[in-house]
């Protein structure tokens, strides 16, 4: 066979699919407010008959930026809402929805994060991995304000996502937390920040609430980066992974599959619960008492 005969036909499929286009994502408006709100955007492009690039031409927003919005897979601050509606003529609808959908909070959260707040209120049970840093979920307000360098707007968005720990309806979510000892012992902010943080973990906000603490000098496969798996109503499972340069949220079956098998790989190297919760109180009191 030939040089030209083998690679004909990948020219061909090459062709093929360039010329048919995937067609645009099936938007479930009932998912949640990011579909919701992507659904109107494109819904008013499309009436105004104008292309993502020809949005994109009138505003300051990327192409590939409009299309994760209108696809529900990224927030927005205020400001788009404003732009859409002066270049779509909506009549200020567009801004109207983001008020009342989001009010100012999707602008707290980095884009690439600002659909996992919904995800983590929808989850039946959470399975959090954090080899850095204390879970978001979990930290006081000091410990955030270090973190988030005194971003009052940012703090304050973390814990409003913390009332999904202590709502009475629905109940809450079953959150299994593992971190190594580390963590315990690496300074964020003053000794009295790492002291009311440590305690703040020792005394859970909610029963079906576990920290479990992996001892130092214990090999575990725990060692490329923070995740969390969310396990949503009908078992599906959606995950959040910190990687560089930022986040992500995967729903690929495979990557999430992957997770989860770490997440139990990684418990079993875990103390229990009473075990962990002990060891936490012991390094408060002695390492970050003020």
């Amino acid at each position: 066979m030939t040089a030209t005969s083998r690679t004909s036909p990948v020219i061909a499929r090459s062709s093929l699919e360039v010329d048919m286009p995937q067609p645009p994502k099936r938007l479930t408006p009932s998912r949640g407010p990011l579909d919701l709100f992507g659904s109107e955007v494109r819904r008013y492009r499309t009436m105004a008959g104008l292309s993502l690039a020809q949005l994109a031409e009138q505003i300051p927003y990327a192409p590939s930026t409009i299309g994760e919005i209108e696809r529900g897979e990224s927030g927005c601050d205020r400001g788009f809402a404003e732009q859409c509606d002066r270049v779509l003529d909506t009549r200020d609808a567009l801004t109207h929805l983001h008020d009342g959908l989001f009010d100012g909070r999707s602008a707290a959260f980095p884009e690439y994060f600002a659909g996992w707040p919904e995800y983590e209120s929808q989850a039946e049970v959470l399975r959090s991995y954090e080899p850095l840093v204390i879970y978001g979920l979990l930290q006081t307000p000091g410990y955030a304000d270090v973190l988030l360098y005194g971003d009052q707007q940012a703090i304050e968005a973390r814990m409003d996502r913390q009332a999904v720990l202590t709502r009475a309806e629905p109940s809450p979510p079953r959150l299994i937390y593992l971190l190594p000892e580390r963590v315990l012992r690496s300074r964020v902010g003053a000794s009295t920040v790492m002291h009311e943080q440590l305690h703040r973990l020792a005394d859970p906000v909610s029963p079906r609430l576990s920290v479990q603490v992996i001892p130092d000098g214990a090999p575990h496969p725990g060692n490329s980066g923070a995740f969390v798996i969310a396990t949503l109503p009908g078992e599906s499972r959606i995950a959040y992974s910190v990687a560089e340069p930022h986040g992500r949220i995967l729903d690929g079956r495979s990557d999430v599959e992957r997770l989860h098998e770490r997440f139990a790989d990684i418990a079993t190297y875990a103390l229990p619960t009473d075990l962990s919760v002990a060891l936490i109180r012991e390094i408060a009191d002695e390492v970050w008492k003020p």
